[in-house]
């Protein structure tokens, strides 16, 4: 693949921000990208942006162009990417081939979610249209019982229990006590989650990302580009893979893997020329504990059956041998569907150039994965991220 480099990134605090539009909350995001990478605005040659709920919450369809209007040129292409949760995996995917095709030098990738405007009960309905209508949205599953299906036919099929879903929560509510973007600052212990009201069987409420808002964003340019513009950022995206499944539970042949990953993480691998075993920190799509047991899975990071156990027994926290989530995960950093993607190659960029409040966990760090998941991982898009030689 191409040489890629990540020249800056930005993000908004993850949160309630009540009082701002999408559009500034995505300008922040883009600010701040920008100005890091000392790219000059005029020469981005294309936006790609995540949404999924512009329509619903903000009244708002036809962002892209609404979105690039601050880069500082009208002389580029904006183009918005819808995907559900993986909508800011993809976003970042659709620069990678820009600049791999030769396409483009500079690609402003981004995504941003604006939730809390609709309450509960309305973010559960929009976000219950990225499931299949006809066979789950009509009779009433929303993504909590979705979710709750596969826990539970995971534990029926391996074992496990709720406490070791409930270690996961922990580790990273631990870990977001430390990133002053997280939305939720505060440890919890396993007490906690197992006596928090139940959503749906065998998931609680601390078992389950919050609603948020927050924007993020990243400059990608090509190694001709940093090289004839004396850039030297310190990581690129070295590979990038995108991978589907059937949207309808019903319709897969088995509820305890999530092939939409798994073929998305080994697209990443070859085109990086990576193994699950170069692997040294991980961002991982958390929207529920169990969907960090899958996603560890899918990775290749642990054997079918096996992670189930792997934050309780101390192998996926910051002392772990495969520190994952130290942004605090979506689960405690928060799920602004959209902007997640990003946020989480935001993330994993300040963890391996050593300037995230929690590098000092992964010192020695030099490749590192995010996994953006849409729905009940019908999509996911796996990015390998190494530090740049």
């Amino acid at each position: 693949m191409a040489e890629i480099l990540i020249a800056g990134v930005g993000a908004t605090d993850f949160g309630d921000h009540t009082g701002r539009t999408g559009r500034e909350l995505f300008a922040e995001a883009r600010s701040s990208a920008l100005e890091k990478s000392a790219v000059p605005r005029s020469d981005v040659d294309a936006l790609y942006y995540g949404n999924y709920m512009g329509e619903t919450a903000e009244r708002q369809s036809h962002q892209a162009p609404l979105m690039s209007s601050g880069v500082g040129t009208t002389d580029l292409e904006a183009t918005r990417v819808e995907n559900a949760c993986a909508s800011g995996g993809y976003a970042v995917a659709d620069g990678v081939r820009a600049i791999t095709s030769g396409e483009a030098d500079v690609v402003l990738v981004g995504g941003l979610e604006r939730m809390t405007p609709l309450g509960t009960e309305e973010t559960t309905a929009a976000l219950s249209r990225a499931a299949d209508e006809l066979h789950e949205g009509r009779p009433g599953l929303t993504f909590p019982g979705a979710y709750a299906l596969l826990a539970d036919a995971y534990m029926e099929r391996f074992g496990g229990s709720r406490e070791d879903l409930a270690h996961i929560a922990v580790k990273n509510h631990a870990n977001a006590t430390t990133n002053p973007k997280a939305q939720f600052q505060s440890e919890i212990d396993v007490a906690d989650v197992l006596e928090a009201p139940s959503v749906a069987d065998p998931l609680g409420v601390l078992d389950a990302c919050p609603i948020t808002d927050g924007a993020a964003a990243a400059v990608l340019v090509s190694g001709e580009y940093a090289t004839e513009n004396g850039l030297e950022p310190a990581v690129a995206i070295t590979g990038s893979g995108r991978g589907t499944e059937t949207l309808s539970l019903q319709e897969r042949g088995e509820l305890t893997r999530t092939r939409a990953a798994e073929s998305a993480a080994q697209a990443a691998y070859d085109r990086a020329e990576v193994t699950a075993a170069d692997v040294d920190v991980a961002e991982v799509h958390d929207c529920f504990t169990i969907a960090e047991v899958l996603a560890l899975e899918a990775l290749g990071f642990y054997e079918p059956g096996a992670a189930i156990t792997a934050a309780r027994d101390g192998e996926t926290t910051r002392d772990g041998t495969l520190p994952v989530n130290l942004s605090g995960g979506l689960k405690a950093k928060g799920h602004p569907v959209g902007a997640t993607g990003v946020g989480q190659l935001v993330e994993l960029t300040t963890l391996l150039e050593g300037t995230h409040p929690n590098a000092d966990a992964v010192p020695d760090a030099k490749v590192g994965v995010t996994h953006n998941a849409g729905g009940t991982v019908a999509t996911a898009a796996v990015h390998v991220l190494e530090v740049a030689k």
